[in-house]
């Protein structure tokens, strides 16, 4: 590995021999009108992540993906990425799921052209993402004219549905638990202004992830002005994954919570058309200051890690599993209580914006 050079910034840098920069690989396409200019793997992989750049998360996670294949194509096989066959992409995923120690070494560090490209075996699962990632990158590659063809075309579809299921089911709060963690947060104290402004966004933070079951990203964004009233419902347009819009239903007793916590900061139950607010607003109740995706986090967590001390002694299994949740598990237990309130799955799923019931 000591001839790539390899730095941590995204899009990747790493320069690769010339006989493995896949200038001259063997998938390259030959005829065609060609999308983009690239004449190199590298240069391939930095559009192909270009494309997702307004998302840095998965700029992250796809790039991680590149960056282990085309290391490991590079000093395994000494093949350039735009050379890869079906077989060597069964090699791969062989090291996907059983890394050598070389790969895996923890003396090894996390970053630089030593680093160590896994902390472990993959699961079956994670397996099976990062080949969906590279065949996209792949895929992508080839509308572009880059390449001839898509080896990863050629997998067998074995999904992880009943993976997904499970993981699911163990990513929310039931009942019990979810009724403990509203409790703590009637309990937290309210006798200064600075707690009672505290509590109050707390109070309604939570109730709205969880009522209307938004991703944390739609609930940092969301606006007073995205609310409506249709036939006697209320309704948020939300911007989810890629800023496909789509409508949430609000809840009579959602609704309630929201015009507390605006009667709170001294402002009129249902906005104007022309307030421009947003739902969460910062801590003093500042209309124009909102909490960004990870300040949100940061706040549920915090509740979890207070609540968790709370309810360790008399509930240790509750306490455990609190401890690894995250704002992601609301939209989880919102879905997965609403089936066991006998709700119409399809309305649930509407609810969610995703094609299955309980998914990101």
């Amino acid at each position: 590995m000591s001839d790539l050079l390899i730095t941590d910034d995204s899009p990747p840098t790493l320069v690769l021999p010339q006989a493995m920069d896949g200038s001259q690989g063997s998938n390259r396409a030959r005829s065609g009108v060609r999308q983009i200019t690239a004449d190199t793997d590298v240069e391939a992989v930095r559009l192909w992540l270009a494309e997702y750049a307004d998302s840095p998360k998965t700029v992250r996670s796809y790039r991680k993906e590149a960056v282990r294949l085309l290391i490991w194509a590079t000093c395994v096989l000494g093949k350039p990425l735009s050379s890869l066959t079906r077989e060597d992409l069964l090699a791969y995923e062989a090291c996907l799921a059983n890394p050598s120690i070389e790969w895996a070494d923890p003396s090894l560090p996390r970053r630089g052209g030593g680093r160590r490209l896994f902390e472990g075996p993959l699961s079956p699962c994670s397996v099976r993402q990062a080949q969906g990632i590279l065949s996209g990158l792949f895929g992508y590659l080839v509308a572009a004219g880059y390449l001839a063809g898509n080896p990863l075309t050629l997998r067998r579809r074995r999904g992880c549905a009943k993976v997904s299921r499970r993981a699911t089911v163990e990513r929310y709060l039931n009942r019990e638990l979810w009724q403990s963690v509203l409790d703590f947060i009637e309990a937290l104290p309210q006798g200064k202004r600075r707690e009672c402004q505290y509590y109050e966004r707390v109070h309604w933070l939570f109730r709205l992830l969880y009522g209307a079951s938004l991703r944390v990203s739609e609930a940092a964004h969301a606006k007073t002005g995205d609310i409506s009233q249709r036939r006697g419902k209320w309704w948020l347009r939300v911007f989810g994954k890629g800023g496909e819009a789509g409508d949430v239903h609000l809840s009579d007793e959602l609704m309630a919570d929201w015009m507390r916590y605006r009667r709170f900061h001294g402002l009129l139950t249902i906005p104007t058309n022309l307030e421009k607010s947003i739902l969460i607003m910062s801590v003093t109740g500042r209309t124009n200051r909102f909490l960004t995706s990870t300040a949100i986090y940061i706040v549920v967590k915090e509740i979890f890690r207070r609540a968790v001390v709370a309810i360790e002694a008399p509930h240790p299994s509750g306490a455990a599993t609190l401890r690894r949740a995250s704002t992601h598990w609301l939209r989880h237990t919102s879905a997965t209580h609403q089936i066991d309130d006998g709700n119409d799955i399809r309305f649930i799923q509407k609810n969610l914006r995703h094609e299955k019931t309980t998914g990101k």
